[in-house]
């Protein structure tokens, strides 16, 4: 190429350029509109109407990373008592996916008797009296199941739809589909408790969604968010003045370009300095009843970090967030069951209880929507990593029946929906798989999951991917 010639293609890119605002925002607002996205720029996270009316307002999604045991805590199998220390059939193990141990690993049977609760009479175990207690308000489903497993696939198939990373997480998804009504709070908030993780920070992105939808990580003490406070020496109106200079520079960025990562930009600087204030107040649990702080437990060493989180997520929907995950690790047992469920039921069951209790008394639970459970189940046989150690004995994974349970916004509490084998090795009746999961939830909060789209590459995506049944026996 002549050199006059490159000079004539740069300045028809640089007249491109200079005409965005005009021309070429003329052609990305074309765009964005054809994709339903012109609000955007200016808002990402400005509220948005559901797509038929819904029952649910927000999510609180408490996430038991690592897989708690079916067995031992919500789908009594009192046939693997007369199967404990046996191995099972080989036809009827031959096709399991199973992580660590083989098909001819002995059974384990139930470790801990189970309980009717509640005026419906749902069986729980014993490890879990706070659940029962609101037995009533949950909707127990025995029949979920997943392709997925172990740990990293599972929990980006339960939060992305898909066992590749890099797509958006089920909170980018809602808040992509309907905003938030917090506007000095993040719209996707998590909170951490327990020990462990495997997915990580992947069961929170939002993938190809702009960076506005990820969820954020709020500490239960000191800063919600590390470095949030004004460095010493500068003022607010100081911060105010900078972030002022900052916006202007992005928004002619934005407006050159049309870039909705720029858009997003703007709006987390701009949350970020809203949250200054609102922060702080929001770990004040100073006027909180003491009755109140006595049902989370959050004077209870036991109980004290997941109790926090349970009570900060009521405070967070309250305030308007749109989607909050609580993760709380350590539900791994592939060794030491009895002594690892002990410790993590009694960190989570009297808190989980206090929410549903919480929320309701409030009038916030038909409006919220609670789920409880982890990326699988575990399975029948067990798994003894130190043959010296009885009490050493654990489980391995298993996605072909476990449980989890719902409550609140749309969802019929007191009853129990489907069940596994008489063995536990696969479900027997009404299959609910994670996409269907997936499609429940979105309805419950007023979209239909086939129309939460977003176009990437040249096609359209969506959180329950090219599957998922809405569970109509969920709903009220």
């Amino acid at each position: 190429m002549r050199p006059e010639e490159l000079f004539a293609v740069h300045n028809r890119r640089m007249f491109l350029r200079d005409c965005a605002s005009g021309i070429g925002m003329m052609a990305l607002g074309n765009l964005l509109a054809g994709e339903g996205r012109t609000a955007e720029i200016d808002d990402p996270l400005a509220p948005k109407k559901p797509q038929f009316p819904a029952k649910a307002k927000n999510v609180i999604f408490l996430f038991m990373e690592g897989a708690p045991s079916q067995m031992e805590l919500f789908d009594p199998k009192p046939e693997l008592s007369k199967w404990n220390g046996k191995a099972l059939p080989a036809d009827l193990t031959k096709d399991l996916k199973l992580a660590f141990i083989k098909p001819t690993a002995k059974v384990l049977g139930p470790q801990f008797p189970f309980r009717k609760y509640g005026q419906c009479g749902m069986e729980l175990s014993e490890l879990l009296p706070h659940t029962g207690s609101v037995a009533d308000d949950i909707c127990l489903v025995r029949s979920m199941y997943s392709e997925a497993f172990n740990h990293h696939p599972g929990q980006l198939f339960l939060f992305t739809g898909s066992m590749v990373g890099g797509r958006p997480t089920m909170g980018a998804w809602v808040n992509y589909g309907l905003g938030s009504e917090a506007r000095n709070l993040p719209g996707f908030v998590v909170l951490a408790s327990g020990v462990g993780t495997s997915a990580g920070s992947d069961n929170w992105s939002s993938g190809f969604l702009p960076s506005t939808y990820a969820g954020t990580v709020l500490r239960s003490k000191g800063d919600p968010i590390l470095y949030l406070s004004n460095p010493e020496g500068v003022s607010d109106a100081s911060q105010r003045l900078r972030l002022d200079m900052l916006k202007e520079l992005n928004q002619e960025h934005l407006e050159r370009t049309g870039d909705a990562e720029i858009a997003s930009r703007i709006h987390s600087y701009e949350l970020a300095y809203r949250m200054q204030t609102s922060g702080p107040e929001l770990l004040d649990f100073s006027k909180e009843p003491q009755e109140t702080l006595d049902m989370y437990g959050v004077k209870n060493e036991k109980t004290k970090a997941f109790g926090t989180n349970c009570l900060l997520a009521r405070r967070l929907v309250e305030r308007g967030v749109r989607f909050v995950m609580l993760l709380h690790a350590s539900w791994d047992h592939h060794s030491a069951i009895v002594k690892g469920l002990k410790q993590q039921t009694g960190a989570t069951d009297q808190p989980s209880a206090a929410l549903i209790k919480d929320l309701k008394r409030r009038g916030l639970l038909d409006e919220t929507l609670v789920v409880w459970g982890g990326e699988f189940g575990r399975t029948p046989m067990s798994e003894m990593r130190r043959p010296d150690d009885p009490d050493s004995i654990g489980r391995d994974h298993h996605p072909n029946g476990y449980a989890m349970w719902m409550a609140g916004g749309g969802i019929k509490g007191g009853q129990v929906i489907g069940q596994t084998d008489e063995l536990a090795l696969s479900v027997a009746e009404d299959k609910v798989h994670v996409h269907d999961l997936q499609a429940t939830i979105l309805h419950c909060l007023g979209m239909e999951h086939t129309k939460l789209t977003y176009r990437h590459l040249g096609r359209d995506f969506r959180l329950t991917d090219l599957g998922g049944q809405v569970v109509k026996k969920m709903l009220v």
